[in-house]
């Protein structure tokens, strides 16, 4: 066993033996009435939980449809032994698998499943913001890690990037993914810091940002460029684009295709593939005659992005930035 595999058996060895919260301890599931109203045609199939997390979503939907299955998937060992804790109960309706969610959406496509409806709760958890030692919080003792596998993930972490990444890879992470305004200038600022002490801790960062604003920063100007580094960390954005079309190409007709997501990147994406997937015709207005497709893959069901309720956000404030869009495939 190579050292990469050793440290991916202790993680994952260490998950399954940590002491966990129970239930929603663990992790609070957002707008859960919607999710399960939203799979309602998917009642008697297959249902992708690509990020299963907590398994609060997962819980609820096995128990408001007695025929549904469900794939549950988390690339975080914490996360699958939680999960076999609480969907224990459930037996042979449920299947774990520890992956990141394109990975597993790509291996169901690949292998023939049909699904009958796929959910994507993308973030973070609960569990992963509070534990300061996963590196995914900008308290000072955090160390500037934020892999979603923890110890076992293979690419670099946090530091890894401040570290050696290029001022211009750096500026473009701050402009786009942290929609920090002074994203050229803290690159320009992480740079200069690292020539004199590689990054290893919040610590070093929040020093840089507070120099560089001249002033202590707000916990959600600090919050965004954490969420830039993390969503770089983990290639988010790119495993929500493999996923989407895997997914929909794995449900069966007439299937649902759930998303809740926290980022706006995130959600421009969703919407953007959603309405260009329920569009008849994709050309370009300068053809004459349509050459594409000539129909539509399906229809939205949210045709407007769903906000949690006021009363879901005064009783979980993380619930806040959620938005949550629905699409079902042609029959």
């Amino acid at each position: 066993m190579d050292e990469r595999e050793e440290k991916r058996s202790e993680a994952h060895r260490d998950g399954a033996n940590v002491a966990l919260p129970a239930g929603d301890a663990y992790h609070v599931p957002v707008m859960v009435r919607e999710v399960v109203e939203s799979m309602a045609p998917a009642f008697d199939g297959v249902l992708f939980d690509g990020t299963a997390g907590g398994g609060g979503h997962s819980q609820a939907l096995l128990e408001h449809y007695p025929e549904l299955e469900v794939i549950a998937v988390d690339r975080d060992p914490e996360a699958i032994a939680a999960l076999r804790l609480r969907l224990a109960p459930f037996g042979d309706r449920v299947r774990l698998v520890q992956a990141r969610f394109d990975e597993a959406a790509l291996r169901a496509l690949t292998e023939g499943v049909v699904l009958a409806g796929a959910l994507l709760d993308l973030g973070l958890s609960s569990r992963q913001i509070d534990e300061p030692e996963r590196g995914f919080t900008f308290r000072d003792e955090a160390p500037l890690d934020a892999r979603m596998e923890g110890a076992a993930g293979e690419g670099p972490t946090a530091a890894d990037i401040l570290n050696s990444w290029s001022e211009e890879e750096l500026a473009l992470l701050f402009w786009r993914l942290a929609e920090e305004p002074r994203g050229r200038a803290l690159a320009r600022a992480v740079v200069a810091r690292r020539l004199a002490a590689p990054f290893a801790s919040a610590a070093d960062l929040n020093e840089v940002l507070a120099d560089l604003y001249r002033r202590p920063l707000r916990a959600k100007e600090k919050a965004r460029v954490y969420q830039g580094l993390r969503i770089a960390v983990n290639r988010e954005l790119e495993a929500l684009t493999q996923a989407l079309p895997a997914l929909r190409d794995a449900l069966r007709p007439g299937g649902i295709l759930a998303v809740l997501s926290y980022h706006s990147l995130e959600d421009r994406e969703v919407k953007n593939t959603f309405r260009e997937w329920s569009r008849s015709c994709v050309c370009p207005p300068e053809l004459l005659q349509c050459r594409c497709r000539g129909h539509a893959l399906g229809t939205l069901v949210t045709r407007s992005v769903v906000k949690p309720s006021e009363a879901e956000v005064a009783a979980n404030p993380r619930a806040r930035s959620a938005r949550f869009r629905v699409w079902r495939k042609a029959a």
